[in-house]
């Protein structure tokens, strides 16, 4: 296997084909982050929630979402679904409180836009917001970026 591998980038090399290597997940900069590694995107008092492509990233191909009943309210810190993937299950926290006034029913069928999307189409929840103070908890891209580089050096 490793002589296969040596090969193959000795090859690249010498055909100057670059070869992908994926560095530190995608951090979208206009969202703010939890420490538990959730993004929350704010749009007047509504809040989209998923997990972050580092989350994602470390869970590997995520076979299931858990999905909570619109209606239901949230704590910030709170857990309020699951995720769970083909290494682990992990709870989702909300990084702000508020009533859920839409899940991604998609998710049910393709839990795998988790994986594919984390930013897009692989959105968990939108929120109605009950204290915007909260956002000031949380992180923004630098802070987020800087958090899981850290994070990362420890393992």
């Amino acid at each position: 296997m490793a002589s296969r591998l040596l090969w193959a980038s000795r090859a690249a090399s010498y055909l100057r084909i670059s070869i992908p290597y994926r560095g530190f997940a995608s951090v979208v900069k206009d969202l703010k982050y939890a420490t538990s590694h959730e993004w929350v995107k704010i749009e007047g008092d509504k809040a989209t929630i998923g997990i972050t492509d580092h989350a994602q990233d470390h869970l590997g191909d995520v076979v299931y979402v858990e999905l909570p009943e619109v209606g239901a309210s949230v704590k910030q810190d709170g857990s309020f679904g699951a995720v769970e993937s083909v290494k682990a299950t992990s709870d989702i926290n909300s990084p702000v409180s508020g009533k859920i006034v839409e899940v991604n029913d998609e998710l049910s069928s393709s839990p795998g836009l988790v994986n594919s999307s984390p930013y897009e189409n692989g959105w968990i929840i939108k929120v109605e917001v009950s204290d915007s103070d909260e956002l000031g908890r949380l992180m923004d891209s630098e802070q987020y970026s800087k958090f899981c580089e850290e994070e990362d050096s420890k393992h």
